[in-house]
């Protein structure tokens, strides 16, 4: 993560918060912060490569890779710009619900984290489209 944001031209990533995520959905939710992303990068690229779907909304090519990133060391740069800084808002959400365990499981749907939503329900950070939320709500 370092060595990729020291000798990278340009980086930026774009955040949804889960209220955006749940008003219209995943997919949707994650093009939104790509283009967020890409419209804040200092150096304007010539083209955005994205992973697996068509991003619209910007005023610069973009071209879809299917299994992006395995064919583009941009795209697998991204992925793990994209998983480390996630991974950091975790461990800062679990300084506010540290009921919940989010510094070791990050959020994703571990026994864990299905435990700690049996007990305590969701937390304002829970996405409440997400299946194994909606259930407890």
């Amino acid at each position: 993560f370092e060595l990729i944001k020291e000798r990278a031209l340009a980086w930026r990533v774009g955040v949804v918060g889960w209220k955006a995520i749940d008003s219209v959905n995943i997919y949707q939710a994650a093009a939104e912060a790509m283009r967020r992303a890409a419209k804040g990068l200092e150096v304007k690229p010539q083209l955005v490569l994205v992973d697996g779907m068509n991003l619209r909304g910007l005023d610069i090519p973009t071209v879809r890779v299917v299994k992006g990133d395995d064919k583009s060391l941009s795209i697998a740069a991204a992925s793990i710009v994209a998983k480390v800084v996630r991974d950091r808002l975790m461990v800062g959400y679990h300084r506010l619900y540290p009921q919940y365990g989010f510094a070791s499981h990050k959020g994703y749907a571990t026994r864990e984290h299905k435990e700690a939503l049996k007990l305590h329900g969701p937390c304002p950070i829970h996405r409440r489209t997400f299946r194994g939320v909606s259930q407890k709500v």
